[in-house]
Parts: structure tokens; C-alpha cells; sequence
């Protein structure tokens, strides 16, 4: 770990190089990374290992980088990385965890509170928000919606799940691996999705909503009575 003084010269260094630092404020860069001109670094931010920060960009605040790449106009706000590619033009944050082993390609959106974990996620595709895709390949302009998981670790074992380009996959819905989601196919939200789904089909795996009307004044008498 470096100390204060040599955090400053590198810090020093890389303004002569062409890269915004606005505030030096929990700044750390190792001597080993290497940033691209005209990127901007806030405030603790921690760049480290053998990590490549593209052209263009801006990371941080909060942001903590580990021997991985990023390439031109990516925004890691709140983000942590690490041993993973992260493409050009890909927005990410706040509170995202990239664990390693990650291959997150260009124009890719990750939204607030997502971990990605072992996985490809190619052009365009989208993970909003509230999701856990781990040993996943996700193929080109997919959506997620909120609160899915890749269900992939039955105890003993871990598998992987695809999602193949154009699918859509509807608010919490599980994919329990191993899976495929094929091309332009839609799971409906709620569902839990155990086998395949063919090109441009829909999966609905849920029960039907029931209403039993008048409920609650049958099965709490005690509750009419307390209120007489």
C-alpha cells in the first residue's frame, strides 16, 4: 500500500496526463493503473491491482476497482469491481458489486443494489435494479425487471443460466439454473421459470389469484364482537 506522499504524486502525475481530478479527498491509485485523459475521479475512489480505466470516463464516488478493465464513456458510480471487463459507454450504479470473472460488454445499464457474478452480459442489455445474475450469459438487449435472481447454487452444485438477445424477464421472476431463456421471450412477473423457454414464447409460472370474498369477517368473528 502506498503512503500519503507517494498517493499524492501519482495523484499529480495523472493531471499532467489529462485526467479530472476535481478533489484529492480518498483518492487512492495504485502506480500500476492506468487512467485514459479526460477521465474524472472522485472522491473515494480506490483504483488498485493491474486495473484500466478507458478515455472519457467518470468513476466515483465511492468507487473501489480491482484488476479490471474499463473501456471509454463507462460511469461507475458507487461500484465495486473486481478481476473483471467492463466495455465503453456502460453506466453502473449506484451500489453495484461486480464480482469476478465478469465480461460486461458495451452500452450494458446496471442500476442500483445489483451483483453480477461470473457472467456475460452483452450489448445493450439492461439490469435495472434489485437483482442477483450470477453464472449467467445474457445475451444482447435484455431487460430485467426488478427483484430477479439466477437461482443457481442447489446446495452441491452451481449451473449456469442463458438469457438468450431480445428476452424480457418480468419483475421478480426466478430462473433456476440450468436454464435457457431463448430468443425474445418474456417470463411473466412473479414467476418462477424450471425449464426452458423457447424463441418468442411467454412463461407464466404462477397460480391464478383467488378471491375469497367477505374473508376476513368469517374467519375473525372475535373482532366484529370486540367492536360491538
Amino acid at each position: 500500500m502506498i503512503n500519503n506522499e507517494e498517493r499524492l504524486e501519482i495523484l499529480k502525475s495523472l493531471l499532467t496526463l489529462g485526467v479530472e481530478i476535481p478533489c484529492f479527498d480518498g483518492i487512492i491509485i495504485d502506480k500500476t493503473v492506468t487512467v485514459g485523459a479526460d477521465t474524472i475521479i472522485l472522491p473515494n475512489t480506490i483504483l488498485i491491482g493491474e486495473t484500466k480505466i478507458g478515455k472519457g470516463c467518470v468513476i466515483g464516488p465511492n468507487s473501489y476497482i480491482c484488476d479490471s478493465e474499463v473501456g471509454d464513456n463507462t460511469k461507475l458510480n458507487n461500484t465495486q469491481s473486481y478481476s473483471s471487463q467492463i466495455g465503453s459507454g456502460v453506466t453502473a450504479g449506484p451500489f453495484v458489486h461486480i464480482r469476478p470473472n465478469c465480461k460486461i460488454a458495451d452500452n450494458v445499464h446496471i442500476g442500483n443494489f445489483v451483483e453480477v457474478k461470473n457472467s456475460t452480459v452483452d450489448e445493450g442489455s439492461k439490469l435495472p435494479h434489485l437483482l442477483y445474475v450470477g453464472d449467467s450469459d445474457v445475451g444482447k438487449d435484455v431487460n430485467f425487471g426488478c427483484g430477479c435472481v439466477t437461482v443457481n447454487y442447489d446446495g452441491r452444485n452451481k449451473s449456469r443460466t442463458t438469457v438468450k438477445d431480445g428476452a424480457f424477464i418480468g419483475c421478480n421472476t426466478n430462473l433456476v439454473a440450468p436454464v435457457t431463456v431463448g430468443e425474445n421471450a418474456f417470463t411473466a412477473a412473479g414467476s418462477t421459470i424450471t425449464q426452458d423457454v423457447p424463441d418468442n414464447a411467454l412463461a407464466v409460472a404462477r397460480n391464478r389469484q383467488t378471491i375469497k370474498e367477505n374473508w376476513v369477517n368469517i374467519k375473525k368473528p372475535y373482532k366484529r364482537q370486540h367492536e360491538k
